[in-house]
C-alpha cells in the first residue's frame, strides 16, 4: 500500500508520506493516506496523483531548508538572531555531505516528486482516456514536475542520477549523470510540457503552458551561464535566443502589475492579492487547517527582526513571529536608489506600532521641554521603533542624540561614521547586534491562527513575469546586443518609480491582513486586538526621515528611474563595478542585472542559484556577507559553486549489487567535499 501520490519506495531516498495541502479549488480534497499502485493504472487514481504532486511546489515553502538552501551566503542575507545553520551562511567545515540536513531533503523530496511524475508519464498514455479533455494537462504536468525537479536539483549539486521510469523493487544500483545530461533531459521534458499544457487554467493554482515557458526560459539561461562553460558552448547562442523566445510569450500573457505592492498587498487568504496577472505559477497555501499539513507555508518566520523585546512592543499576528533567520547585509540597502526607487520601500519594513503602552518607555533624563522624566515617550498606536536607512556622512544623529526622540531608533550610519559594507556602523545590521536590521516585508503573514502559530497562508510565488523581463535582457546582453536589453530593463524600472502624486510615506505588506483575521475579535484602533487593541503592524514608513528630505514630494520618479542608454548604466553610481573588480563593459552589464534582480526579485528564494550559475558568488560573498569575519572561514571557489550530495545516500547505493567503497564514494561526490 502507497501514500496516493508516492509511487516506489527508491531505497536510497527517505522518502516521505505527505499530505496534501491545500491548493485552492483542486487541492481541497479528501486526503488518502494508503492507496494501492494499482490505483494508478485509471484515470481516477491518475487524477489524483497528479493532485498530490503538487506538494513538490510547497515544499520549497515549508521549512527552514526554504532560506539555507536559495538564500543564505550570498550578497544579500547572512544569519540574523538565530545562526543555527551559520555553515550555510559562512562556508565553514561543519557544511558538510553529513550535515546538511537541508540538501538531504532537498534531494529526497525532489526525488519523491520525480517518482511520482514517471508513473504520471508512463501511466497516462496506458490507462487514461486520450479523449478526455484533461488527457494532455495530466501528461503534462507529469513531464512538468520531472523537468522542475531536477532543474532544482541541477542547480545545487550539478549532475545527479536521472531516473526516467518508474523504479520496480528495492534498486540501489545508480550512476550520476553530467550537467550536460541532466539539463538535456530537463529542457525535453519542459518542452513537452511546454507543448502539452493548456494556455488558460480552469483552476488556480493548477499548470498553464506559460508556467513550463517560464522555467524553459530559465533553463536555457542556466545552461548558458558561467558555471557550464566548460561543456556549454555549443548551445550558447541558441540557448540564449530560445530563453528569449519563450520568456516574451510568457510577458505577453502574463503582464505586469501595474504597481509593485500590489504583489505583496496581502489582505486574506485566497484574496485578490493571489490572482494578480504578474504571477506565472504559485504554491497554493490557504486558511483551510485541516488540509495544511505538517509546515504550512513557513517563510513568514525567517525574515523578521526582533522586535518583542523592544520597549512598548510585544509579539503579535501583525508582526509575525520572529524567528530572525536572515539578516539583510548592507548590499541589500545600497543597491537601490531609496530615493526615487518604490520597490525598496515596498520590500522592506521601517516603523513598528506600540502595541503595548504599559512597557512604552519614560523620557528620564533625556525628557525634552514640556514632558517630565516619568511621562511615556509614546503611547498605543503611536509608532514606538523607526529604522532610519541613511548613507555614511549623515551628521544629523549620535549614539546619545537619539535618546531624544520618542521612538526607539534604529540608525544605519552615526555622524562621521565611515562608509561600510562588512564593519559595524551605527545601531543595527553588523554582526554585532544581529537582532536588529531592516526587515524584508514581502512575506509577512497577519493571517494566522495565533501569535505563536508557524502555519503561514499565503501562497507562495514560484514565477512572476517581472523575471522574464530581466532573462530577456540578461540574454541580449550575453549575444552583445545590449541596445535591445533596454527596453525591457526600462519596463521594470519604470513601474519601479514612484507615481505623481502617490505616497511615499506609505508601507503597505501583508501584517495588514490581521484586519481581516477571524481570530482577532477585536480590532480597536488599527489594533490586533491581542495587545491592547493596537497591532504592532504599521502602514508608514521612514522615506523622509531616512532619505533626509523635509518637505513632501508629489512628483513622479518614472523617468528617472529609466536609462537612456546602455551607457548610463555603464556610468551608474549604484552598481559596485569598482568593489566586484568589473573591468569591461559585458562585465559591467552583467553585474548590473544581477543588481538588478537583487532590486526586483529580492529574498524571494532564487538568489543563491543565480549567483552560482553567473560565478558571480564568491566576490559578493566576500564583499557583502559578514560570515567570514563571524566564523573566520573562507569561500574556496574550487568546491562551494556546487553543494555536496548527501552522504545518506553515497552509503546507500551500490555497484553491481555491492556497497561503494570510500573511493567510489568520493568519486561519485563533488570536488572538494
Amino acid at each position: 500500500m502507497k501514500n496516493k501520490y508516492q509511487i516506489r519506495n527508491i531505497t536510497f531516498l527517505a522518502l516521505i508520506i505527505f499530505s496534501i495541502q491545500s491548493c485552492k479549488d483542486f487541492l481541497n480534497e479528501d486526503l488518502i493516506t494508503t492507496q494501492s499502485t494499482q490505483s494508478f493504472e485509471t484515470k481516477e487514481g491518475l487524477d489524483q496523483l497528479s493532485i498530490g504532486i503538487y506538494q513538490n511546489l510547497e515544499f520549497h515553502f515549508n521549512y527552514e531548508w526554504a532560506y539555507t538552501i536559495w538564500e543564505y551566503g550570498t550578497d544579500e542575507m547572512a544569519v540574523g538572531n538565530d545562526g543555527t545553520f551559520e555553515y550555510y551562511n559562512s562556508y565553514t567545515s561543519a557544511f558538510n555531505s553529513a550535515s546538511s540536513n537541508g540538501m538531504t531533503n532537498l534531494w529526497d523530496n525532489m526525488y519523491s516528486g520525480i517518482s511520482s511524475a514517471n508513473t504520471l508519464i508512463k501511466n497516462v498514455p496506458l490507462y487514461y482516456d486520450k479523449t478526455s479533455s484533461t488527457y494532455n494537462t495530466r501528461l503534462g504536468e507529469g513531464y512538468f514536475m520531472r523537468g522542475f525537479n531536477y532543474f532544482r536539483l541541477v542547480q545545487q549539486f550539478g549532475g545527479v542520477p536521472l531516473i526516467l521510469e518508474p523504479v520496480e523493487g528495492a534498486k540501489t544500483d545508480f550512476e550520476r549523470n553530467s550537467s550536460e545530461e541532466v539539463y538535456e533531459q530537463i529542457i525535453n521534458d519542459l518542452t513537452n510540457a511546454y507543448n502539452l499544457l493548456p494556455s488558460q487554467v480552469t483552476q488556480i493554482g493548477r499548470l498553464s503552458k506559460w508556467a513550463a515557458a517560464h522555467f524553459l526560459a530559465k533553463a536555457y539561461l542556466f545552461r548558458a551561464s558561467e558555471i557550464n562553460d566548460s561543456w556549454n558552448g555549443q548551445y550558447k547562442e541558441s540557448d540564449l535566443n530560445n530563453v528569449i523566445k519563450y520568456s516574451k510569450e510568457v510577458i505577453d500573457a502574463h503582464p505586469l502589475c501595474s504597481d509593485f505592492v500590489q504583489l505583496w498587498n496581502f489582505t486574506k487568504p485566497n484574496g485578490p492579492n493571489e490572482s494578480v496577472s504578474e504571477v506565472i505559477l504559485a504554491s497554493q497555501f490557504s486558511d483551510d487547517t485541516n488540509s495544511q499539513g505538517r509546515y504550512g507555508n513557513q517563510v513568514h518566520l525567517y525574515y523578521p527582526s526582533i522586535y518583542q523585546n523592544l520597549p512598548g512592543l510585544k509579539r503579535d499576528i501583525s508582526g509575525d513571529r520572529e524567528f530572525s533567520r536572515m539578516r539583510t547585509t548592507n548590499y541589500s540597502l545600497d543597491v537601490f536608489d531609496r530615493v526615487n526607487d518604490s520597490r525598496f520601500w515596498k520590500s522592506f519594513i521601517t516603523t513598528y506600532r506600540c502595541n503595548n503602552p504599559s512597557g512604552a518607555p519614560t523620557w528620564g533624563n533625556y525628557a525634552p521641554t514640556g514632558k517630565l522624566p516619568t511621562d511615556k515617550k509614546f503611547v498605543g498606536g503611536d509608532i514606538a521603533v523607526k529604522y532610519i536607512v541613511n548613507d555614511a556622512g549623515d551628521a544629523r544623529y549620535t549614539a546619545t542624540n537619539i535618546n531624544y526622540m520618542a521612538p526607539t531608533m534604529f540608525v544605519r550610519y552615526f555622524a562621521n561614521e565611515p562608509q561600510s559594507y562588512l564593519n559595524a556602523h551605527g545601531n543595527y545590521g553588523s554582526y554585532s547586534t544581529k537582532s536588529r536590521y531592516v526587515a524584508l516585508s514581502k512575506f509577512r503573514d497577519g493571517s494566522r491562527t495565533s501569535v505563536a502559530s508557524q502555519f503561514g497562508q499565503r501562497d507562495g510565488i514560484l514565477a512572476r513575469s517581472a523575471e522574464d523581463y530581466l532573462m530577456i535582457a540578461e540574454a541580449y546582453i550575453r549575444l552583445d546586443k545590449s541596445d535591445l536589453a533596454l527596453p525591457f530593463i526600462n519596463e521594470l524600472r519604470k513601474r519601479a518609480g514612484f507615481d505623481a502624486g502617490e505616497d511615499r510615506s506609505k508601507n503597505v505588506d501583508g501584517g495588514q491582513a490581521y484586519l481581516n483575521n477571524p481570530n482577532i475579535t477585536v480590532k480597536g484602533d488599527g489594533g490586533s486586538g491581542l495587545n491592547n487593541g493596537f497591532a504592532v503592524y504599521s502602514d508608514k514608513n521612514t522615506y523622509y526621515e531616512s532619505n533626509n528630505l523635509a518637505n513632501v514630494i508629489s512628483t513622479s520618479t518614472k523617468d528617472a528611474m529609466q536609462f537612456a542608454t546602455v551607457s548610463d548604466i555603464l556610468n551608474s553610481k549604484k552598481e559596485f563595478y569598482d568593489v566586484l573588480g568589473a573591468t569591461t563593459d559585458k562585465e559591467k552589464l552583467l553585474i548590473f542585472i544581477m543588481n538588478e534582480r537583487s532590486r526586483e526579485l529580492m529574498g524571494e528564494l532564487i538568489r543563491w542559484p543565480d549567483l552560482a550559475r553567473t560565478k558571480q558568488l564568491e566576490k559578493r560573498f566576500k564583499a557583502f556577507n559578514d560570515g567570514s569575519l563571524i566564523t573566520g572561514s573562507s569561500f574556496n571557489a574550487e568546491k562551494h559553486y556546487l553543494r555536496p550530495l548527501p552522504q545518506s545516500f553515497l552509503d546507500a547505493i551500490t555497484k553491481n549489487g555491492v556497497a561503494l567503497t570510500s573511493d567510489e564514494k568520493q568519486a561519485m561526490q563533488n570536488p572538494g567535499w
